[in-house]
């Protein structure tokens, strides 16, 4: 059988069991175009390796490409499609990642930057660019999940934001705080003399007034951390990215939980919850420890330490 027949035929089997199973629909569409018009018992296993590793150093791409790749060979043997996988056996560990987590100054740099939207060349303006800062790191949301934000998804009311079918298939709802529902209240407000009141319109949209897309998204945060001088110099192979900002907000509000005596690990399933994690240990890979928070739980100890309060 054809590669590419029966990577549509695993595609339809897994979204019919009720999976979307879009990234890993494209991750099979890229495998298919690189081995060409090819038998799926032909794929030999140097072939697929030189595909999985790429051009670059081992990233954790490697090891999503090859977790795809295994799921689709499993449902190839199990049919008699293939004899054998042609996976590679040894599995090189990926480096660690290590996010940016913004500081409050590098914050206000950034909120400041966004006045460079203004020129016409800007697929964005200038407030809207500003709003979605503001809303990745208030409501510590990943970036797909504000830029599917409808209208309607918007409760200014009851500072309410409604997740819709996020990373883990489930709704949530995401409460603001009066400062933050204030700035989203002014921008909707603006928002509406230039673009689509309809419920349905999507919350955050470009100049031309097409829904945000991801990619616009990030190429013009690019530019805003250079003109903002927010960079990084540890070696790191990213630069601070916009999904970022959901970092920082997770460890700026556990920095501020230790500041206030806060149990927080009574707290810390309760964020978890905000973000919108299966297991708290997704939200521990968020707080990554900064010099900040590094202090704030050395000072909690030494006062358990000594018998004082925690």
């Amino acid at each position: 059988m054809k590669l590419a027949a029966l990577a549509s035929q695993y595609v339809a089997y897994k979204q019919g069991i009720g999976m979307r199973f879009h990234t890993e629909a494209r991750t099979l569409k890229s495998f298919c175009l690189t081995m060409g018009d090819i038998a799926v018992s032909e794929i030999t296993a140097d072939r697929v390796l030189a595909y999985i590793a790429g051009t670059g150093p081992v990233t954790r791409f490697w090891h999503r490409k090859n977790e795809v790749l295994r799921g689709f060979y499993r449902y190839a043997l199990a049919r008699g499609y293939a004899g054998c996988s042609p996976l590679p056996k040894t599995i090189p560990k990926p480096p660690k990642f290590v996010p940016y987590i913004f500081s409050h100054e590098e914050l206000q740099r950034l909120l400041d930057a966004s006045a460079c939207c203004e020129t016409a060349k800007c697929k964005l303006q200038p407030y809207t660019c500003r709003m979605l800062i503001l809303l990745l790191y208030g409501a510590a949301l990943r970036i797909s999940e504000a830029l599917s934000l409808t209208l309607t998804d918007v409760d200014l009311y009851a500072s309410l934001l409604t997740i819709r079918e996020s990373k883990f298939y489930k709704t949530r709802l995401v409460p603001m705080g009066p400062d933050l529902t204030g700035i989203l209240k002014t921008y909707v407000d603006q928002r509406a003399k230039e673009y689509s009141t309809k419920p349905e319109a999507a919350l955050f949209m470009t100049r031309n007034g097409t829904p945000l897309a991801r990619s616009t998204a990030e190429n013009i945060f690019c530019r805003l951390r250079v003109r903002a001088a927010v960079l990084r110099y540890d070696g790191s192979r990213y630069q601070p990215r916009l999904h970022d900002l959901r970092h920082a907000a997770a460890v700026h509000r556990l920095v501020s939980w230790y500041r206030e005596g806060a149990d927080v690990q009574r707290l810390l399933p309760q964020l978890a919850t905000y973000l919108g994690h299966v297991h708290i240990s997704g939200t521990q890979r968020y707080l990554a420890m900064t010099p900040e928070l590094l202090h704030e739980a050395s000072k909690r100890f030494e006062r358990y330490a000594q018998g004082g309060p925690q």
